[in-house]
């Protein structure tokens, strides 16, 4: 018993207990300046550029100065760096072999952070799934989708699919597709529907609306009327200029068709009447 208190005692008096104690306080002061250094520079740099490279800024400037303390205390314990050093870069190589798909998605986010397709806050659609952007990290990028949801999606797959930036600029246009029936005046329609545009105070005059006639369909003649708004107002302008038009379009009598089939006799003869048998009887004759 008497010999185990003497190493405890040997110890504490020795040189190795405040080698540990130096290189706790250098981790911990290590943390704390590490903390008020990435803080105050987000804080200087958020006046100059985006959150994107912010966020990115406060991260690298966290870890490296984490990183050069935590050299520092390995140090103090007497670790050889160079030694260590070497010992990483097998453990790296290891570590590269059996993780491929997390090297992947770094160097894709890497990637991510050059190329600047899209920044916290824009909103962005990633095949079927569209949301906005939440975070941009070394592995994935994070989403919140219009109905509340949390989505990651892989660097990797950014980089391979095709990604729609829908925020990226201050002005979107609107295509709405309309249907009249044959026999409604073209050029009547058109009217109402520039009116229809120039009453809606979130369309905008520049760019004009576009009428575009796209051509011959099934059952009705088909319309293309592009709008433009703001991008803010981009929703509300497609839920209320669609019953805009539908309102003018009941007040001046034009007939917006469903999908039907008629039958003729010829071309230029009147459709091919058909009644039920309780109403007209088939002649026998």
């Amino acid at each position: 018993m008497s010999e185990y208190w003497n190493d405890i005692i040997n110890f504490l008096s020795s040189e190795k207990l405040w080698a540990v104690t130096r290189a706790i306080i250098v981790v911990i002061v290590g943390l704390v300046i590490a903390k008020l250094a990435s803080s105050g520079l987000t804080t200087i740099a958020s006046k100059k550029i985006d959150p994107h490279r912010t966020m990115v800024l406060k991260r690298g400037s966290y870890y490296l100065i984490l990183i050069l303390f935590l050299v520092t205390a390995l140090h103090q314990l007497g670790f050889n760096l160079s030694v260590l050093l070497g010992a990483a870069g097998i453990f790296s190589v290891a570590i590269g072999f059996a993780s491929q798909t997390s090297a992947s998605n770094l160097i894709s986010g890497l990637f991510l952070v050059a190329e600047r397709p899209f920044t916290v806050g824009d909103v962005i659609r990633v095949g079927t799934t569209t949301g906005e952007v939440l975070s941009i990290d070394p592995l994935s990028v994070k989403l919140r989708t219009f109905d509340n949801l949390f989505v990651r999606i892989p660097n990797e797959s950014l980089i391979k699919s095709e990604v729609t930036t829908l925020s990226r600029f201050p002005i979107r246009r609107a295509d709405l597709l309309v249907g009249v029936a044959y026999k409604e005046d073209l050029k009547k329609v058109r009217a109402i529907l520039e009116a229809v545009a120039d009453k809606n105070p979130l369309c905008l005059e520049e760019p004009k609306p576009r009428y575009i006639f796209q051509g011959f369909g099934d059952s009705s003649l088909d319309i293309q009327f592009s709008v433009w708004a703001k991008r803010e107002n981009f929703l509300d302008l497609k839920n209320t200029i669609y019953e805009e038009i539908k309102t003018a379009f009941d007040e001046q009598g034009i007939e917006i068709p469903f999908p039907h089939v008629s039958l003729y006799t010829g071309s230029v003869t009147e459709p091919f009447p058909i009644y039920p048998a309780e109403d007209k009887p088939l002649d026998q004759s």
